[in-house]
């Protein structure tokens, strides 16, 4: 059953598929029905699940499950993969790679940085531990907007600043 993402409740489970491009207003009009779809097709072992799918800052596909009314089984988190799988070809993005971190730069936009290029970029000065960093690991609904993004020194990359 799709749920608007902000009726969610904030303990809802999320999961956070991050684009390696923002995408365009065309494009983000283009998949809401599919969006919409998929939340409201989703099941678990024939029962119909509480969720939503939505992209937020253009560039994150946030699945969000209403655990209390039913929860995901392996079966139905293998349907959501194949879900994102499906969207990555249909929008030319790549959802499901991690090699690249995100954050919000001062001017408002989604800044991606190669996790390779993270020791660099700190010590350059380029990151700082208030650069708000997006966490993608974070797992309720509560944590976006209070956690998502978060000071990076309040995140695992607390250890490239401790050096410093």
């Amino acid at each position: 059953m799709y749920v608007s993402f902000d009726q969610l409740p904030p303990e809802a489970r999320i999961w956070i598929y991050q684009a390696d491009r923002p995408l365009t207003e065309a494009e983000l009009a283009a998949v809401e029905p599919a969006l919409a779809q998929f939340a409201a097709d989703w099941t678990s072992h024939g029962r119909t699940l509480h969720a939503s799918a939505a992209f937020l800052h253009r560039q994150f596909l946030v699945i969000g499950l209403d655990e209390a009314a039913a929860d995901a089984s392996g079966c139905s988190i293998d349907a959501s993969v194949r879900f994102v799988r499906g969207l990555e070809q249909q929008l030319g993005v790549h959802l499901l790679a991690k090699e690249t971190l995100a954050f919000l730069g001062a001017d408002g936009q989604v800044h991606l940085l190669d996790r390779r290029d993270l020791r660099q970029a700190v010590a350059e000065g380029r990151l700082q531990p208030d650069t708000l960093y997006f966490d993608n690991t974070v797992a309720r609904r509560q944590q976006i907007g209070t956690a998502w993004p978060a000071p990076a020194a309040t995140t695992w990359l607390r250890r490239y600043f401790a050096a410093q």
